[in-house]
């Protein structure tokens, strides 16, 4: 009990010094995007409501850039429109904050079980250290709706579906929804075999844009026969904020980018992809298809700006949680957290924009691509962590978050030897 105070006193002064800090290296490193998104958002909002323009027909002044989302994100937007601008940044700020600290509590917190860690102090580091990740800070910079897709997402993943809950499908359905690209989570509960969860995803995407398309007909029809295929309100393949495989492949050849060699690596990721999510899934470990499914959704989608990286978080911190899960001073453990620690350096480094005007030559290749190989080194790398099962019996089920281990033979499939088995957590 003596070492209690100290211990806490220890932990407010670090948690103050390490926010400092990153309020510091925010002052030199952050860009103000002004809420440019934001400002889109809310700019056809208040045009479509109050002004009777179509929302689709809607661009910032002075830009290319338009609402681009389905009508069912029109829908649960539209509130904004009575909001003032103010208090939307609020909104929208506030929004982000606390999907992103009840994501890394159930992220962080098997880790900090497992080392022994107060588990508000590893939240609050997690929270600090989130707030310096390039994509987190666009995310906020530019009144993003990353995060909270993200966290509808895992509601599904880390929540619903380990305990069976019948209700498994609806975030991903409602995320795919209000933006096209989480709909590769329900391909994920297909090729995983988990049928109900991925009838239920469909099943709810398609009620609630129908639900759209009765409200807002005229808006719907011309999302999906005109603007969904404007590639233009977008912006440019090639430019380097586009860390996708298809924007590799524009940097190639800007003028005239080769869609056959971008259909081959999206075809070779996947299924890379189907078979380590198909690996996890049947090892129990449904963390780890959240972290696959998003590097890879990150890695076909046509666009994939920074912002849209947060979806690697879940990985960067399974790193972290199957590095401390290994034997102390064992070469896996040097390996796991050495791997987060020059991920999450290179993801705050801003060092892409370093080839922003010229990304030619293979340093400008190498350079300006460097989230791209981060993705797919997690795609690739990242550990399957599994419940060794008698021989000839059915996988074990991923626990939840505090639920004690079904059987101590924990181990990792990257690692023959195997890890120690964890108190708790995400398997």
């Amino acid at each position: 009990m003596a070492q209690g105070p100290p211990r806490t006193i220890r932990q407010v002064v670090g948690v103050v010094a390490l926010a400092v800090a990153v309020t510091a290296f925010l002052s030199v490193a952050a860009v103000r995007h002004g809420f440019f998104d934001l400002k889109v958002y809310y700019g056809a909002l208040t045009w479509w409501l109050h002004d009777g323009g179509e929302i689709y027909d809607f661009l910032k002044p002075g830009t290319q850039y338009g609402f681009t989302y389905p009508p069912f994100a029109a829908l649960v937007m539209l509130p904004m429109a009575y909001l003032p601008w103010s208090a939307a940044i609020a909104v929208s700020v506030a929004a982000s904050v606390v999907a992103s600290a009840v994501l890394f509590w159930w992220l962080v917190d098997p880790i900090s079980r497992r080392s022994g860690w107060t588990r508000w102090f590893a939240l609050a580091v997690a929270l600090c250290l989130a707030a310096a990740y390039e994509p987190m800070r666009e995310t906020v910079n530019f009144g993003q709706v990353n995060m909270l897709l993200l966290f509808l997402v895992a509601i599904d993943l880390l929540r619903l579906l380990p305990g069976g809950n019948r209700w498994a499908g609806v975030g991903i359905g409602l995320a795919t929804a209000i933006k096209l690209t989480p709909g590769i989570f329900i391909v994920y509960l297909l090729v995983t075999r988990r049928w109900r969860a991925a009838v239920t995803s469909m099943a709810t995407a398609a009620g609630v844009t129908l639900l759209a398309a009765a409200l807002f007909p005229d808006a719907s029809r011309e999302f999906w026969t005109e603007a969904l295929w404007n590639t233009g309100r977008v912006g440019e393949l090639a430019f380097v904020s586009n860390q996708s495989l298809r924007g590799v492949v524009a940097r190639l050849n800007p003028e005239h980018p080769s869609t056959l060699a971008w259909l081959v690596l999206v075809v070779a990721t996947l299924l890379l992809w189907a078979w380590r999510s198909r690996a996890a899934v049947a090892a129990g470990d449904e963390a780890t298809g959240l972290a696959l499914t998003g590097a890879v959704m990150c890695l076909v989608s046509p666009v994939t700006w920074v912002h849209h990286l947060v979806w690697l978080l879940p990985g960067l911190i399974l790193l972290v949680d199957n590095g401390m899960a290994a034997a102390t001073g064992s070469r896996r453990r040097r390996v796991l957290l050495g791997a987060a620690i020059v991920g999450y350096g290179f993801l705050i480094s801003r060092i892409v924009w370093a080839w922003e005007k010229d990304f030619t030559g293979v340093d400008g290749f190498l350079g300006s691509n460097t989230y791209v190989w981060i993705s797919l080194a997690l795609l690739a790398f990242l550990p399957i962590r599994r419940w060794a099962a008698p021989a000839g019996s059915a996988a074990l089920g991923w626990r939840r978050p505090g639920q004690p281990p079904r059987d101590p033979a924990y181990r990792s499939s990257t690692s023959p030897t195997g890890g120690r088995p964890p108190a708790s957590g995400t398997g």
